[in-house]
């Protein structure tokens, strides 16, 4: 091992000492004070396709009480990443923040989640691990130093690591307090991750908000459409299908984002939907419930390119209940596209090769030549 991947190794062991005082508390979901939802029987068999299972505090719940939440929610697979980012305590605030948007303490990228996630993940029982699929996101996407970090990631734990995600490029409020250049999806330290992501063949759930607040059309959508063009061999997942809450607070509801949406799926065959979070409502469902039309003829059409998450940050206890709230537009759905929404497509995007046998057919080349 090299003495660089044996350094994160020892950081890596003493954070997790560390985070066994405090880090296995929670301290935030992904809406604060949101009230807890209780569910019977959940009416479909799910994949949560996003969570997190540490805040932005890098502080989360232990992922034996991840698996106890999924036999409950009747959640057969789940995609676990950190968080890329942490929230700073300003010297000047009197209070800890208990989310990002708490005060106006700036963010900063942090490298050692993706050491989290990984342990966490080993210390599992092996029927237990079967069931979650670990993406890395702990990089710094205006640096293009971001795909030697995914390379020793994946050279130190290459039986863990099975997509790239969740990148946060735009995002509103939480990219302007990053402390750091703006990051976008087409910038060229992207384009190095992409490359990391088509030699591994592991997807990319990226946010990337289609607009700005204020902007009534999407401002923003170039730049995904660039990434798509520039690699066809990478399957994009696009977060919350370019959307977030704040975008819904300021202009509700995105009148272009249906068309700009079917547009995209026509011309990219690697591009892949995440309805979580901030998509459900206003757009799936109205105030009655009831399916939208439109988004179901779409998504019929194409039934294997869109998949739901809980978008949970390191706490377990809403995530059935999150998924489940999708089962009246997953009914409007014919059958074949709900059960692709509800589980099957994000599994069937996850790599079929593991990283440990890719790298070692790349050494056996090496050494041939």
């Amino acid at each position: 091992m090299h003495q660089l991947q044996k350094h994160l190794l020892a950081t890596s062991l003493a954070l997790m000492g560390l985070a066994s005082l405090a880090t296995y508390s929670l301290v935030a979901s992904a809406e604060p004070n949101s009230k807890a939802q209780k569910i019977s029987t959940p009416k479909h068999r799910y994949s949560d396709a996003h969570l997190h299972i540490v805040d932005f505090f890098q502080e989360g719940e232990p992922l034996s009480k991840l698996i106890t939440a999924m036999d409950k929610g009747k959640i057969d697979h789940a995609m676990i990443s950190g968080i890329p980012l942490m929230k700073k305590w300003h010297e000047d605030e009197p209070k800890r923040p208990r989310y990002y948007a708490g005060d106006d303490a700036g963010m900063y990228w942090f490298s050692a989640t993706d050491s989290y996630v990984a342990e966490a993940y080993r210390k599992l029982p092996k029927q237990d691990r079967e069931r979650l699929h670990p993406f890395l996101c702990g990089f710094n996407p205006t640096d293009k130093n971001a795909d030697k970090h995914l390379r020793q990631m994946l050279e130190t734990y290459p039986d863990v690591w099975q997509g790239i995600g969740e990148v946060l490029t735009r995002h509103d409020d939480l990219t302007a307090l990053t402390q750091d250049d703006t990051p976008r999806a087409n910038n060229e330290a992207m384009y190095r991750v992409y490359r990391v992501a088509a030699e591994f063949k592991l997807p990319v759930l990226l946010h990337s908000n289609i607009t700005s607040k204020r902007e009534r059309n999407p401002l923003y959508v170039g730049e995904i459409e660039d990434a798509l063009a520039a690699h066809p061999d990478v399957n994009f997942i696009w977060a919350h299908a370019g959307t977030s809450a704040t975008l819904h607070r300021y202009q509700d509801k995105l009148d272009f984002l249906l068309p700009a949406l079917s547009k995209l799926l026509a011309a990219h065959d690697n591009l892949y939907i995440d309805l979580s979070w901030a998509v459900l409502t206003p757009y799936l469902l109205d105030k009655n419930q009831e399916a939208a039309d439109g988004w179901v003829a779409l998504i019929n059409k194409y039934p294997k390119r869109f998949m739901i998450g809980s978008d949970g940050l390191g706490s377990y206890d809403k995530i059935a209940a999150n998924l489940d709230e999708y089962a009246p537009f997953l009914d409007a759905l014919n059958k074949e596209a709900a059960q692709g929404v509800a589980r099957d497509n994000f599994i069937a995007l996850l790599p079929k090769k593991s990283v440990r046998k890719i790298l070692a057919s790349a050494r056996q080349y090496t050494d041939s030549l």
